[in-house]
């Protein structure tokens, strides 16, 4: 498209960017939507990662041409009288195009944002000028959450026509869908971002190995192995779970475990929940025990 407008994007949307060494990652545009000369991008690099954001800043250079998609937009900007966004670190990005969006539309807004301190602070230049001047909080806690955002706080009040926009580490995503539900936000009003489950946090201190699950109905049995899901599993084998984000976020695939042990890898159940044991997001969630029984 040399030359020419690119595809339009809402605030919120993402594309896929084929990286070199054959990844494939899902990155949000983080600029005006109104523009249409370019797609921006923001990759932190993570050593810890699976090696897409190191060979994001390894490998490419400027001049590079680079495969993506078209813009999808899983986390739209939606109506409402006021809006609350929340980010962590690199979780700015989405809720950035927002805050371009929301700006022009001269709406009620106001963006939290959570870093580590000042240097750390990803667009801080930007968020700091005048074009922004009111609408941005932000919340250094040197590496302890407990200095950070009052989140309890911050959720305590709120109005009817109010919706809450979260992108972040696992921890901050978590501390905000407990104080969401602490202080009853209607859950439709709430939205949460994560790309993947490694990106939502919803991680493991186990390595992934194989186990079994059982199908309460059918009494079939099928193994997961590493690599793969329960919910990929049980696609593969012609059972339909609902699904929606499968990154651990959004509860659609909520599945009822009546035998076994899940290791819980999502950012939905709140900690009451995982200790039950009763249930488990098999987009992500994997097994502490040899073989889980769901209720399907």
């Amino acid at each position: 498209m040399e030359g020419g407008a690119l595809p339009p994007f809402e605030a919120g949307s993402h594309v896929d960017v084929h990286v070199p060494g054959g990844f494939l990652r899902q990155y949000s545009l983080c600029n005006d939507p109104e523009e249409r000369h370019r797609y921006v991008i923001a990759v932190q690099c993570d050593p810890k990662g699976r090696g897409g954001s190191q060979a994001m800043h390894e490998r490419v250079r400027v001049g590079d041409v680079l495969t993506t998609s078209l813009p999808r937009c899983d986390f739209p900007l939606l109506y409402a009288r006021s809006h609350v966004l929340v980010a962590g670190g690199i979780g700015i990005t989405p809720l950035l195009s927002m805050a371009h969006a929301l700006r022009r539309q001269g709406a009620r807004w106001h963006l939290h944002y959570c870093t580590r301190s000042p240097e750390r602070t990803a667009f801080r230049e930007l968020l700091t000028s005048p074009a922004f001047a009111g609408h941005v909080t932000f919340h250094h806690d040197g590496g302890d959450p407990a200095r950070g955002l009052d989140v309890r706080a911050l959720l305590s009040t709120r109005s009817g026509g109010t919706r809450l926009y979260c992108c972040g580490p696992a921890g901050l995503m978590r501390a905000v869908r407990e104080a969401s539900l602490q202080h009853t936000w209607p859950r439709e009003k709430v939205h949460f971002e994560a790309f993947s489950a490694e990106a939502s946090g919803a991680i493991s201190d186990r390595a992934d190995t194989e186990f079994q699950v059982v199908i309460r109905s059918t009494g079939a049995c099928y193994p997961v192995p590493p690599g793969k899901t329960v919910l990929n599993v049980l696609r593969q084998n012609g059972l339909r779970v609902p699904s929606d984000c499968e990154a651990g976020t959004c509860g659609t695939c909520l599945t009822r475990v009546l035998d076994g042990d899940p290791d819980h890898r999502d950012t939905f159940l709140p900690e009451a929940r995982r200790a039950a044991r009763c249930d488990m997001l098999v987009c992500v969630s994997r097994a502490r025990s040899r073989k889980l029984v769901l209720d399907l």
